[in-house]
C-alpha cells in the first residue's frame, strides 16, 4: 500500500514537466482504482486455490514490474500503463495478504487488515514527498528505493509459512460473484451515503490533494502534498485502532460528525488561504475516513450468513471503488473548466451533504428502535 501512494506527491511534478491537464491526472488515478477493483473481483480468491505464498509472491513481482514502468515513464501513457499494472498487483496482494493474516491470527487480523493499508499509504506518501523534495532525480529516486524494499520482501515471502493446501478450482474462482442478499439490502442502502462520502474524499485527496495543498499554502514543495496525504491516512488508521470496540451505529455518528466538521474546515481554509485550518480539517476528516468505512462494512456484514458474505463483499467493493474513482475523475474535468477552488468547494459541499444524510439516517433508525 505504500507503493500505491508513492506516485501521488509526484503528480504535480508530472504536470509541470509534461503539461497535462487535471482531467488527465485524475484519469491516471481512476485507471488504478478500476484495475484494483477488477483484480479484487476476479483474482481475490485465487490464493484459496493456489496457496497464499505463491499468490503473494506473484503480486509482489507484478508490483515490481509496475515500479520499473514508473521508473522509466516519460509520458502520461506510460503513467496510465504503470498504474494499470499496479492496480492489478495491489488488488491481488490485498486479498491474499488479508487472508494470510486471518489464517495466522484471527483475533488481530481485523485490526491489522483495517489499519495497515492506511498506515502504508501514509508512509508511502510522506516518504515519497521527502525523497522528491531532498533527493536527486526526484521523479526517479523514490521508485528505486521502493524497488529495493520490494525485492527484499519478495525474498522474505519465500520463507512465509503456507497456510493453504493447493486444490483444484482456480479457473472457476475467476468468475466474479456479486450479490446483495435480501437480509442485507436495507443495511446496504443505509450505508451508501457514508461509504460514498469517505471513498470520494480519499479519491479526491489522493489525486488532486497535493495540487490543492500547494494552492492553499502557497508552498510549491512536494513535501506539502505528502504531509497532507499522510495526515488524512494516519488519522484514519489511528482512529480505526482507537475506536474499534465501538458499535457500528456509534461509529456511523462519529464518521458523520467528523466528516462534516473536517471538510467544513477545509472549505474555510480554501476561502481564507489559512494553512492551520486546512491541516486540522484534513486531520478531522481523516477520522471519518477511517471509522466511516469500518462502520459501513460492519453494518452490511452483520445481517448475512457466512456463505453470503463473498457476493455481498464484492458488491460493497464495487460501490466503494466507484466512489473512489468516478467523483475524482469528474472533479478533474471540472477543474479544467471551473478552476480548482470552485471545484473543491462544490465537491466539499456534496461530501458534507452525504455525511449529514448518513448521520440523520442513523439517528432516525436509532429512534425507531
Amino acid at each position: 500500500m505504500g507503493a500505491s501512494s508513492v506516485p501521488s506527491p509526484l503528480y504535480a511534478l508530472y504536470r509541470e514537466h509534461w503539461g497535462f491537464s487535471a482531467a488527465a491526472l485524475t484519469g491516471v488515478f481512476a485507471v488504478y482504482a478500476f484495475s484494483l477493483l477488477v483484480s479484487l473481483l476476479t483474482l481475490g480468491s485465487l490464493s484459496d486455490f493456489l496457496g497464499r505464498r505463491r499468490v503473494i509472491l506473484g503480486a509482489v513481482l507484478v508490483e515490481l514490474l509496475s515500479l520499473f514502468m514508473f521508473l522509466c515513464a516519460d509520458s502520461v501513457g506510460m503513467l496510465v500503463a504503470a498504474r494499470l499494472v499496479q492496480g492489478a498487483a495491489t488488488g491481488v496482494a490485498l486479498s491474499a495478504l488479508g487472508a494470510a493474516i486471518l489464517d495466522s491470527d484471527r483475533h488481530l487480523a481485523p485490526l491489522i487488515n483495517s489499519a495497515a493499508p492506511m498506515l502504508g499509504m501514509a508512509v508511502g506518501a510522506l516518504g515519497s514527498s521527502l525523497l522528491v523534495a531532498y533527493a536527486p532525480a526526484p521523479m526517479r529516486t523514490v521508485y528505486a528505493v521502493v524497488i529495493v524494499a520490494l525485492l527484499a520482501q519478495a525474498l522474505a515471502t519465500r520463507r512465509l509459512p503456507e497456510t493453504v493446501v493447493p486444490r483444484a478450482g482456480a479457473w472457476a474462482s475467476l468468475r466474479p460473484r456479486i450479490a446483495i442478499p435480501p437480509a442485507a439490502r436495507r443495511a446496504f442502502v443505509r450505508v451508501v451515503p457514508v461509504d460514498v462520502a469517505v471513498w470520494a474524499l480519499g479519491g479526491f485527496f489522493l489525486s488532486l490533494g497535493p495540487t490543492l495543498a500547494r494552492q492553499v499554502t502557497g508552498l510549491h514543495s512536494p513535501l506539502v502534498g505528502g504531509v497532507l496525504l499522510a495526515t488524512l491516512t494516519t488519522s484514519g488508521a489511528l482512529s480505526t485502532l482507537l475506536l474499534r470496540q465501538r458499535e457500528a451505529p456509534q461509529l456511523m455518528r462519529i464518521a458523520s460528525a467528523t466528516l462534516t466538521a473536517g471538510v467544513g474546515l477545509v472549505l474555510v481554509a480554501l476561502a481564507t488561504g489559512s494553512i492551520v485550518p486546512f491541516f486540522v480539517g484534513t486531520l478531522t476528516a481523516g477520522v471519518g475516513f477511517g471509522v466511516g468505512f469500518m462502520a459501513a462494512l460492519r453494518t452490511v456484514l452483520a445481517s448475512v450468513k457466512a456463505a453470503e458474505r463473498a457476493g455481498l463483499m464484492a458488491a460493497f467493493l464495487v460501490l466503494s471503488y466507484c466512489a473512489f474513482s468516478l467523483p475524482a475523475l469528474a472533479a478533474g474535468f471540472a477543474v479544467g473548466r471551473f478552476g480548482m477552488t470552485a471545484t473543491a468547494e462544490v465537491y466539499g459541499v456534496l461530501l458534507i451533504l452525504l455525511a449529514l444524510i448518513a448521520g440523520l439516517t442513523t439517528r432516525a433508525r436509532r429512534r425507531s428502535h
